[in-house]
């Protein structure tokens, strides 16, 4: 298994022979360098989306046509989708588990909102959520744009995530406390990535806060278009 940060809350993840563009906001993110792209998308077979946010979603309807690859998310969101453009959607939702060639993809919750931005005003796209990504001997939790909650126990129970990619700039989301906490109340994880930071000077800048917070974990923190092989 391969995990590459895209900036903000975008990875490429290579597991089981597929590759994963998870929230993969490439097209005007001030941290993602335009001249990787090519190498951010090669590939890649499937595009997840936590939800409708254009930090999240903005390019997922332009790489779903050029690659030729489905979108995955919540069942509101890629019906609006399909209906209005030509490109392959999977709907699912809470509680579901898709099978995307051998990857078992679980949708579970978030605490947030997803809307997209029109002419005349917000347009609601069904719920924010989270998946648990199943493969390669591994589960990782991508928490998507998430406060802290107490589903998060359940999702230890169900599914022993080792691996946590976290939401952790604050204001829009947890914090780097606040995620630090998560990972020690609700989880067992073995490697905590942490997202949805520096992009922007309202977000926290560092993940200092995480690091010294969970001294037993292996806290990774990447740089753009890193890769952590696990």
């Amino acid at each position: 298994m391969k995990i590459t940060w895209l900036g903000h809350s975008g990875f490429r993840i290579e597991v089981e022979g597929q590759v994963l563009l998870v929230d993969p906001w490439l097209t005007g993110n001030p941290v993602f360098p335009e001249d990787r792209r090519a190498e951010a998308i090669a590939g890649a077979t499937h595009i997840l989306l936590t939800h409708g946010h254009g930090d999240h979603s903005g390019d997922a309807v332009g790489l779903s046509s050029e690659l030729g690859i489905p979108v995955v998310g919540i069942y509101d969101l890629m019906t609006f989708w399909s209906e209005r453009h030509d490109i392959e959607t999977i709907g699912f939702n809470k509680g579901g588990t898709v099978d995307l060639g051998g990857v078992l993809v679980t949708m579970v919750n978030a605490v947030h909102s997803s809307s997209l931005g029109s002419e005349n005003g917000p347009i609601y796209t069904g719920a924010e959520a989270g998946f648990m990504i199943a493969g390669d001997g591994h589960v990782i939790y991508v928490s998507g744009d998430t406060d802290v909650m107490a589903d998060m126990k359940v999702f230890q129970d169900l599914h022993q995530p080792d691996i946590g990619i976290l939401c952790a700039g604050g204001h829009f989301t947890m914090d780097m406390a606040r995620a630090a906490y998560a990972a020690k109340t609700f989880f067992d994880f073995k490697t905590v990535i942490p997202c949805h930071y520096k992009t922007f000077p309202l977000l926290e800048q560092s993940a200092d806060a995480l690091v010294s917070a969970l001294p037993d974990v292996d806290v990774q923190v990447l740089e753009v278009m890193d890769a952590l092989e696990v």
